[in-house]
């Protein structure tokens, strides 16, 4: 392995690193999916993670609100939001195969978009220098006018939205390393030119969007920038995505916000993919982040929680990205690798075709 993800070429720790901040509320829990995948279960064992390594209280609670009606609307059409609203208030139900909503989810969704706001608007005003919003439900399948793949209400895109309009910025980057490809957020910004959108994912997965040739004519053209990886990538092929396309890429918008869509399904032991990520990949995806925000926007950079199905899974790479935050320069990985090695063909050549079709050479 390379010593790049070994952790000994961390950053020492800082003596009094600025305490980061998290977005977290119980009305989180109140989306209640029963055993679904996305579950209530999943933030309850993020922050029994945090508290059992006393991580949580280093850190600085950031009171998550609701997203108003016009902050949604710069996103989702506002019948859409109608019919949420009173699907939930009839009881709930299957809003399609994939997702689940109760009599409480409309508000959880209010609180999971503006708590994503409310992430922007700490780092913004410089109460904390990052910031993880600790959300659910998820976001980034959500588009203009549906719920998806157990989304609500894209919550990253309204943060984005929010943080273009509030603070008059004119580039805002999108990170997403969730196993499944943002549809609703490309979609969100697909003639956008004030926000690029970065995302690699397992291909084909679901939702069956994010190949190569989207995106590359007519006014959307530049605004995404999609790498479709094939099953079986681990640490070694996303690190390869972020040295070679995701670096250059911000390099070259320099962004003036950095927003992530952190979903952890690609790790080897989640059910809902066939990638081979470990814990210590996605501290150095945490890491790489980090240092792309430090050098190009004053280290101002947001994470919200999208995928990520085991638990211990969850709870530990959660934890990952806080502890580099407190400045720590290991981190123990007590899942290891992945049991079987495979290794994916044409994971070169699909990324120099990136770097083509993008000009990232």
């Amino acid at each position: 392995m390379p010593e790049s993800w070994s952790g000994k070429n961390q950053p020492q720790r800082a003596e009094h690193p600025p305490a980061p901040g998290y977005v977290y509320d119980p009305v989180y829990l109140e989306h209640d999916t029963g055993d679904h995948p996305e579950n209530a279960r999943r933030l309850e064992a993020v922050i029994t993670g945090l508290d059992n390594k006393f991580i949580r209280a280093q850190l600085k609670l950031i009171p998550a609100r609701p997203a108003t009606l016009e902050e949604l609307i710069a996103i989702h059409q506002a019948d859409y939001i109608s019919r949420v609203e009173a699907f939930c208030q009839r009881g709930g139900g299957s809003w399609d195969a994939d997702t689940v909503m109760s009599k409480d989810s409309y508000k959880a969704a209010l609180y999971a978009a503006g708590g994503s706001i409310a992430a922007v608007e700490a780092v913004m005003k410089k109460v904390v220098p990052s910031a993880y919003a600790l959300v659910r439900p998820p976001g980034h399948h959500a588009t203009h006018d549906s719920a998806m793949g157990f989304c609500i209400f894209n919550n990253v895109a309204v943060a984005a939205s929010y943080a273009l309009k509030a603070y008059k910025m004119e580039r805002v980057l999108i990170i997403d390393f969730d196993v499944h490809h943002g549809n609703g957020t490309q979609e969100a910004f697909s003639h956008n030119p004030y926000v690029l959108y970065i995302s690699m994912h397992q291909y084909p997965l679901f939702p069956g969007t994010g190949y190569l040739s989207a995106l590359e004519q007519g006014s959307g053209a530049g605004t995404a920038i999609n790498i479709p990886l094939p099953a079986g990538c681990g640490d070694i092929e996303y690190k390869q995505a972020f040295d070679e396309i995701v670096v250059p890429a911000a390099q070259r918008f320099k962004p003036e916000l950095i927003l992530v869509s952190a979903g952890y399904d690609g790790h080897w032991a989640d059910d809902l993919s066939n990638m081979r990520l470990t814990l210590d990949g996605y501290f150095y995806i945490a890491r790489i982040i980090q240092q792309i925000a430090a050098d190009l926007c004053g280290g101002r950079m947001v994470f919200c929680l999208e995928g990520g199905y085991n638990l211990k899974v969850l709870s530990c790479a959660v934890n990952t990205t806080f502890s580099l935050w407190l400045g720590e320069k290991l981190f123990d990985d007590p899942l290891g690798q992945p049991p079987h090695k495979i290794s994916p063909r044409g994971v070169i050549e699909l990324i120099d075709e990136v770097k083509k079709r993008h000009g990232l050479y």
